[in-house]
């Protein structure tokens, strides 16, 4: 008798299989690029956006077992109703993203290549045009922006200097000790200009302010 868990193999599709990875793979990387570009909220992160592509990938994955088999849906439904995230959402459109990327990793495991393809060019051009619309411009490089003030009056007059010079800013620490005032501020430049920097330095009462690049993925 033959090997019900061998014979199984002689039932897949397999060119079906890569293609849909493929498909999942190129509408991944679609979406990860609509996210970057439509981007504009303070703090950008790589690895949300590449997580969008393995998104669509796993939940293709997931999509194409349980098609295969009721009793493995069933399954993979109680194994998925015990998972917990623990990861804090920053942006609202990054909810949009997350079921953007599951739901065509749904229906590309489905095998609804049509829907999939023209449902990630209608929904990446609406949620461009929607983003000039709203005047949003593609992600610029971030920097950390470190100073230490000697008191609150210097403070103020360089976060009055940081807004009047950077294109966005975000206050991610403030340490006051008996020394001063360390504050980091995660800041876009004005087309690379950082020539404000040393204006910081001439403010009465900054000892040192320190510019530093660094990928969009701050850790607390």
């Amino acid at each position: 008798m033959a090997s019900t868990f061998l014979s199984k193999f002689s039932t897949v599709n397999y060119l079906d299989i890569l293609l849909a990875f493929g498909i999942a793979l190129l509408v991944g990387l679609f979406i990860c690029m609509i996210y970057k570009i439509t981007f504009a909220g303070v703090m950008y992160s790589r690895s949300f956006a590449l997580s969008l592509v393995a998104m669509t990938m796993i939940t293709n994955v997931a999509i194409l077992a349980v098609t295969q088999s009721v009793i493995l849906s069933l399954g993979m439904v109680g194994a998925l109703s015990i998972v917990r995230f623990r990861a804090a959402v920053k942006e609202p459109m990054e909810i949009a993203f997350l079921f953007w990327a599951i739901s065509e990793g749904i229906v590309i495991g489905a095998g609804m290549f049509p829907v999939a393809l023209i449902g990630a060019v209608l929904i990446g051009a609406v949620l461009y045009i929607f983003s000039l619309i709203g005047g949003r411009t593609p992600v610029t490089k971030p920097y950390i922006l470190v100073l230490h003030a000697k008191d609150d009056a210097a403070e103020e007059a360089a976060q009055k200097q940081i807004a009047a010079s950077v294109k966005k800013q975000a206050v991610k620490a403030k340490t006051v000790t008996a020394a001063g005032i360390e504050l980091t501020v995660e800041v876009r430049l004005v087309n690379g200009e950082s020539a404000f920097v040393n204006a910081l330095k001439n403010i009465d009462g900054i000892s040192d302010v320190t510019l530093v690049s660094y990928n969009g993925d701050y850790m607390a």
